[in-house]
């Protein structure tokens, strides 16, 4: 699985997320919902698509391509 967990507070309404950028090398994407918050390292040449659902993430789907 690519989403990783992030361990998250919830303070007066805002949300504290910690994720340690100098293990990535490139663009991460953070998804928030139902109370969890989950990351990902986007793909150099593609698409990544947040799929949702009366509200919620569903799934994210990853479209990658090279070029040639």
């Amino acid at each position: 699985m690519r989403l990783n967990q992030l361990p998250i507070e919830i303070q007066n309404g805002k949300i504290s997320i910690e994720v340690d950028v100098q293990e990535e090398n490139g663009a991460i994407c953070v998804v928030y919902s139902g109370g969890k918050a989950k990351v990902t390292l986007l793909p150099g040449h593609g698409e990544t698509k947040v799929i949702t659902h009366q509200g919620k993430v569903k799934r994210v789907k990853f479209d990658e391509g090279e070029e040639t």
